[in-house]
């Protein structure tokens, strides 16, 4: 079934892609991102303490799981004519490679507006010992209703 505003209640929830963290895909994000902190490539840099916290070892990109979070609103939204115009983020726990964390959305919220309708999403991460990685916020417009615009 098509998602489209109208038959979107607050509870709904949107289930993301798994995504399976490597070593590889995390040296692809850098690449991708150009950012080679060493957080994220060097393991004789992570084997200290890194301020207060002792990571033991690389840790992924906290934007992989904004990148993974968008995937899912994108993949959601695009053939209802949506568009994700928000997200905002909170990292709580690192993501190590051998780690396989999938995004999920939960609406909270509906509102029409003159010009626009909009669902409030809370999102989170878990990782595959259900623990949350990342929690936040996103909104998706919808296309206004075709009686409204005419």
């Amino acid at each position: 079934m098509t998602t489209t505003f109208d038959n979107l209640s607050v509870g709904d929830t949107i289930d993301g892609p798994k995504f399976a963290v490597s070593r590889e895909s995390i040296r692809l994000f850098c690449d991708g991102s150009l950012d080679y902190n060493p957080l994220h490539l060097d393991d004789n840099y992570m084997k200290g303490n890194f301020g207060k916290t002792n990571f033991g070892g690389i840790i992924m990109h906290g934007m992989n799981n904004f990148g993974l979070i968008t995937r899912m609103l994108t993949d959601w939204a695009y053939p209802a004519g949506a568009i994700h115009r928000r997200l905002e983020t909170r990292w709580l726990k690192p993501v190590k490679p051998g780690d396989t964390i999938q995004p999920t959305g939960i609406i909270k919220a509906k509102q029409i507006t003159q010009n626009s309708r909009w669902v409030l999403i809370d999102v989170l991460v878990k990782n595959q010992h259900d623990e949350k990685v990342a929690t936040g916020e996103a909104m998706v417009e919808f296309p206004v209703a075709a009686s409204a615009a005419a």
